[in-house]
């Protein structure tokens, strides 16, 4: 959707100052006017990106349920990738973008006993952290690294609720930290 484009023509030494009110934007002139009009522009809806590992995705994708309760599908691009390894790559690149005014990625990161689970969430971790400041836009993360995980319908019951709860969590922070930085 292209962003809506405004020409205003005053005198010299006019400033224009725009305001937000709900979900339009004013723009007021200050000064002499050769024409005196108010324009309303609606406002894009803030978007976000949610990037899911594919490693466990009956449980990862429930991150996102937890999500959308708060913040619109509408408002959510979702980026599947191969496994958690792959998300600080994929969320640098999407907050390069500047469409988005926050990143979540969502993983669940096991102990497949081929590897240390812990070394890989570590990495991922510093990855996504290093993404957002590199980016200045926020990366949260869902990742959860369970180090008792077995493949039982106990254990897949409980960690897919617990994502639900996490996903909403993450949805929280988002508001939350976009909110806290426009107030800057």
């Amino acid at each position: 959707m292209p962003e809506p484009t405004v020409i205003v023509r005053m005198k010299e030494n006019v400033h224009v100052k725009p305001h937000l009110w709900g979900d339009a934007m004013h723009v007021i002139a200050l000064g002499a006017v050769l024409n005196h009009k108010e324009i309303t522009m609606t406002q894009a809806p803030t978007r976000y990106a949610f990037v899911k590992a594919q490693w466990h995705a009956d449980i990862v994708d429930r991150a996102l349920d937890g999500f959308s309760k708060i913040i619109p599908m509408e408002q959510i691009d979702v980026i599947d990738v191969p496994g958690a390894f792959e998300m600080p790559l994929m969320a640098r690149d999407l907050a390069k973008t500047g469409k988005y005014a926050a990143v979540i990625c969502a993983a669940f990161v096991v102990d497949g006993g081929v590897y240390r689970h812990d070394f890989v969430a570590s990495a991922v971790v510093e990855g996504l952290m290093r993404a957002g400041l590199d980016t200045g836009v926020p990366i949260l993360s869902v990742s959860l690294t369970p180090h008792h995980y077995q493949e039982t319908d106990h254990h897949n019951t409980i960690y897919r609720d617990h994502f639900v709860t996490k996903g909403h969590e993450a949805a929280q922070a988002a508001l939350s930290i976009v909110k806290a930085r426009a107030a800057l």
